[in-house]
């Protein structure tokens, strides 16, 4: 990267070169002394497990180490290559998002010795929060103490000014007034009133920022996730979502990565419709190396519920990485519930509707956003992926263990870099108490373990949690043996009945899989005239198939068929 790359980045932010963040810029880059990561960006081995800090508690320990000796005990580190550890840094609210100061570990966790010998065995991610801080960081305080260098890092709106355009992720005041040394200050706070948003219009806190973010890869982050990144830059009269400037900050993340820390990955978290997520791809060179696949939780959870694959289907032929450095972030659950904006344009609101009422009927809740007219939607369904699929109530461990790992081995199988949540592979119930005593309907799907208490549930080798871990233990381990299933192999999209049916086929000229699933409580089966592959093996079942015979599929079965070697 040249310096002349580098400012006009800036000047697409600004208008024209900050002078001293740019001579700032090319000094971190020096000082950094680069060296290139070992090997490619990914390949079929790459599975991400999503976590808190603080998941599992051990007496003696912290968190993290007790997290590392159970994770190596239960031999997770064959099955799993890196670790999404969820903001560590001290905080004050929302469960580790509204950081106190970026360049710690919060001591309820850990060290940064901690994350160094779970790194020795495990790729690490990390989060940089970045649309916004805790009231209680040092440069807020500094903020409201009207002191150099932090008087213009957050933003002092007039709240007469017409804020009607803008997207709101939650239904909570945007501005927020605060007292200072100078009078009261109307801070922008889009998420929440201890969450105060940084003015990215100072040159000085973008480079801060990045100073941070060239840290995370130095402290071992071969990802690093770019929180809310959508909401950045702010204008009055505008949407203050998806601006070009927000995208110019992407772009010049991006580059002082590649050029400080080269092979770090960039991933983009924009809960958003498919068409304005993907746009974080940039030309395909420039901006994210992978944003989520967001739409995948709902329509998966739309396609069991409804009985129809349709929309699925046509969804995933719609899928297409604009280049062989760019792919998908492929998941079902994270620490967040599902969101449901990336429904939109997708499937009819009816449709919405009733995927709500299951949740709520599975013992879930909903969450609800503010729109520009004064009405509330769903936005987020909060619920463990596990009980979204099914209602254990009515059904048993066995049928609701399969039903929710064919979701998981779509998941597995599709294009992209997977990532499974902590509570998924594990199987965790709804934490209705947790959710009900802290008043915040996340905290449904973010229980977090005694070791002893974990060991204890997986310990009953028939109940639904040993069953969902043993399962998906077994897929993550074929998966990886598997060719076909690199992240940027090709993927064809099966014309099969949207009755139920879902099917694809992943590969190249080294190995082609076959991906058949139903999603339906009735078996079906599939012509072999259909599938472009002459596939004779189960990988899943281990079983040779017939030649010419019509593929049977069991109520909720996936198969992943290969030709035998």
């Amino acid at each position: 990267m040249t310096c002349g790359q580098f400012d006009s980045i800036l000047a697409d932010i600004y208008g024209s070169v900050p002078t001293e963040l740019s001579e700032a810029l090319h000094r971190l880059v020096e000082s950094a002394n680069a060296k290139p990561r070992d090997g490619s960006l990914w390949d079929q081995n790459d599975v991400v497990c999503i976590t808190y800090a603080d998941q599992i508690r051990q007496p003696g320990l912290h968190p993290l180490e007790a997290f590392r000796r159970f994770f190596l005990d239960w031999e997770l580190d064959q099955k799993l290559r890196c670790i999404h550890l969820l903001p560590f840094c001290p905080y004050t609210s929302d469960d580790g998002f509204s950081v106190v100061d970026y360049l710690a570990v919060d001591p309820d966790s850990g060290d940064w010795d901690d994350i160094a010998r779970l790194g020795q065995h495990f790729d690490l991610m990390f989060d940089l929060v970045a649309n916004h801080t805790s009231v209680s960081h040092r440069w807020f305080q500094g903020f409201l103490a009207d002191e150099e260098p932090f008087r213009n890092a957050y933003i002092d709106q007039d709240p007469t000014a017409d804020l009607s355009a803008v997207v709101r992720p939650r239904s909570l005041p945007l501005l927020t007034p605060f007292e200072t040394a100078s009078g009261t200050k109307h801070v922008w706070t889009t998420f929440s009133a201890d969450q105060v948003d940084l003015n990215y219009g100072d040159p000085a806190t973008l480079l801060r920022m990045i100073e941070t973010l060239v840290l995370y890869a130095q402290r071992g982050a071969r990802i690093i996730r770019l929180d809310a990144i959508a909401f950045l830059w702010k204008k009055v009269g505008t949407s203050c979502i998806h601006l070009p400037q927000t995208h110019a900050i992407v772009r010049l993340m991006r580059a002082v990565l590649d050029a400080a820390v080269p092979g770090t990955i960039v991933l983009t978290e924009t809960n958003v419709p498919h068409k304005e997520n993907i746009s974080y791809f940039g030309d395909g060179t420039d901006e994210a190396h992978m944003v989520y696949q967001f739409s995948l939780p709902p329509l998966l959870l739309d396609a069991i519920h409804s009985g129809d694959t349709t929309v699925l289907r046509d969804w995933m032929k719609s899928l297409r990485p604009p280049t062989d450095q760019t792919t998908f972030f492929n998941f079902t659950a994270s620490h967040d519930g599902v969101g449901v904006r990336p429904l939109e344009g997708l499937v009819p609101r009816e449709r919405l509707d009733h995927l709500v009422d299951v949740v709520r009927r599975h013992g879930g809740r909903v969450n609800m956003r503010s729109q520009s007219d004064g009405t509330e939607s769903p936005y987020e369904l909060n619920i463990t992926y596990l009980d979204a699929v099914a209602d254990r109530a009515t059904i048993e461990p066995a049928e609701h263990s399969r039903r929710f790992l064919a979701t998981q081995a779509i998941m597995l199988s599709m294009q992209g870099v997977p990532a499974v949540y902590f509570h998924s592979l594990f199987g965790s119930p709804n934490d209705v108490a947790a959710a009900d005593e802290s008043g915040q309907n996340r905290r449904i799907n973010r229980h977090k373990y005694e070791r002893d208490e974990l060991e204890n549930a997986l310990a009953d080798a028939a109940g639904l949690q040993r069953r969902v871990f043993d399962g998906y233990c077994r897929l993550l381990e074929l998966r990886r043996q598997q060719p076909a299933f690199h992240p940027i192999a090709g993927q064809q999209v099966l014309d099969l009945p949207g009755d139920g049916l879902l099917g694809f086929v992943r590969g190249a000229s080294d190995q082609r899989i076959v991906v058949l699933a139903n999603l339906s409580d009735s078996a079906r089966e599939v012509s072999c005239d259909v599938i472009p592959v002459a596939a004779d093996h189960d990988l899943l079942a281990d079983q040779s198939l017939a030649q010419g015979d019509a593929i049977s599929l069991r109520p909720f079965q996936v198969r992943w068929l290969v030709t035998a070697s």
